[in-house]
């Protein structure tokens, strides 16, 4: 069992590029694992991680493993309502495996404590991700987007993967504080 500290810092904008860069690496492994390449260009592409970084209310978190950036987060907070969403969550490659991603997703829910519920999503064929969400986040699924019932934040999104490839989980965690407050 490692003892690693794991904390998390905003980016600064000057970092941005590394980050959108090890993001897309991170995601890459998968696709090729699923569909033995990348169609042309990254995955998700500069557009959409642009998009998410500046959105309202995003804020873009470095994951630090004892100081040292070993992946990033980008997170949407609605200050009124406290139903969050977890836009993009990463660990570079060669940083998973070693209990990083709950240390760091269990940092997010503490650094915003208000929280109510969060969402997210994965792409369909993410195994690893869906039992880190389901399994040891705490999250259940709530849609199934696809071609039949298409995600209307993202329906035009990274258009060129293979048939299918954007089929995606939706899901969500209602936090333990929130069910204390309704009852």
């Amino acid at each position: 069992m490692t003892h690693d500290t794991i904390t998390l810092a905003p980016a600064e904008p000057d970092d941005f590029a590394d980050f959108r860069k090890e993001l897309q690496e991170a995601f890459a492994v998968a696709v090729v694992e699923e569909f033995g390449a990348l169609p042309d260009g990254p995955i998700p592409s500069d557009a959409v991680l642009t998009g998410a970084m500046g959105a309202p209310g995003a804020e873009v978190l470095r994951i630090l493993r004892d100081g040292r950036k070993v992946g990033g987060a980008v997170v949407t907070i609605d200050r009124e309502t406290h139903h969050n969403s977890l836009d993009l969550f990463f660990l570079k490659r060669g940083e998973q495996g070693r209990g990083i991603g709950l240390k760091a997703w269990l940092a997010i829910e503490q650094r915003y404590p208000e929280t109510l519920t969060w969402q997210t999503h994965t792409p369909y064929f993410e195994k690893r991700n869906i039992h880190f969400y389901v399994n040891k986040c705490g999250f259940r699924i709530i849609t199934f987007f696809n071609r039949h019932h298409a995600d209307p934040n993202h329906p035009e999104e990274d258009s060129d993967l293979p048939e299918g490839a954007g089929d995606a989980f939706q899901f969500e965690e209602v936090m333990r504080s929130s069910a204390v407050q309704a009852g």
